[in-house]
């Protein structure tokens, strides 16, 4: 037995550093949460054991319902500009373009950007009253937008999440560009296709195990994005650009001290296993629906 182990101790070193983390930054705050969502805790003294009075207040909190909604619109804002575009640029960029690896570059770059320099950066472009965006307009005649209201901040802010992911996708896209055999383009070329049939009737299918990835990818990426909108316009102005996981971080880490909502603890952890639940559930669903896919693809 000990000579086994001594076999294996190789492989239990390169393990062990894995599951500490695992365990500390994992397991340990999920069963912390659990503990917690029966509990009366404010973040100082003593908790006090609540029942299901976390729960109760879910369902009455219409500020968490509201932040739920502008998750999803900015999820499927997000994603609709951002696919499409990431899949254009990756077909322009696989062909025989002069200057395509520099272009790559220019276009992956956004994706290194820490996202609070990036939306501090945005907030000086879309800020209405001197802002650079709004200077040019004034520059060729047209009037100043408000960017950052009510009608147009959730807009705003899904154009900056889409541009800080284009090229993340983008280069997925390539990789799967990169797998389909040429000869199948050239066959298709002999017996007459165009180029929008080439990519309808190639490009689209054969690269449908990578769009499963994907779009996987970007459904997870889009309904846990928060930081972006926390610097830019967090989540104002009156809660229109307020998402589940940016609402559940003022619950739990107080955001400054000119923040209406309180720390609360025990309710962030009933919070934190419904929005989890939510995501779960989009998730489950959408791997339900990629195997029907793979089905289609195989």
């Amino acid at each position: 037995m000990i000579q086994k182990w001594k076999n294996h101790a190789e492989a239990y070193l390169f393990v062990t550093p894995s599951v500490i983390l695992t365990v500390t930054l994992g397991i340990y705050p999920i069963l912390w949460a659990l503990r917690y969502m029966f509990y009366d805790y404010k973040g100082y003294g003593e908790a006090s054991f609540s029942g299901l009075y976390n729960f109760k207040r879910l369902f009455r909190d219409e500020y968490l319902w509201d932040a739920i909604w502008n998750t999803f619109v900015f999820a499927s804002g997000k994603m609709i500009l951002t696919l499409p575009v990431a899949l254009l640029l990756a077909v322009l960029l696989n062909g025989k373009l002069r200057g395509r690896n520099f272009l790559r570059g220019i276009y992956f770059m956004p994706t290194i950007f820490s996202t609070a320099v990036m939306a501090v950066v945005f907030y000086l472009i879309f800020n209405s009253y001197n802002g650079l965006l709004n200077q040019i307009l004034n520059m060729i005649g047209v009037p100043a937008v408000e960017w950052l209201n009510m009608q147009n901040a959730m807009l705003t802010c899904i154009i900056i999440a889409a541009w800080g992911g284009i090229g993340n996708y983008m280069l997925l896209f390539l990789a799967g560009l990169q797998g389909i055999p040429k000869d199948v383009y050239e066959s298709a070329e002999l017996d007459g296709a165009t180029g929008a049939r080439r990519f309808w009737s190639i490009t689209v299918p054969m690269l449908g195990p990578v769009l499963n990835i994907i779009m996987m990818l970007a459904i997870m990426s889009a309904l846990e994005s928060y930081e972006a909108i926390m610097v830019l316009t967090g989540g104002g102005p009156s809660g229109a650009t307020e998402v589940m996981h940016l609402y559940l971080y003022k619950l739990l880490f107080p955001v400054s001290t000119g923040e209406t909502m309180s720390q609360d603890i025990g309710y962030g952890s009933a919070v934190a296993m419904l929005l989890a639940l939510i995501v779960g559930a989009i998730t489950g669903l959408y791997l339900y629906l990629s195997r029907k896919l793979n089905d289609i693809y195989s």
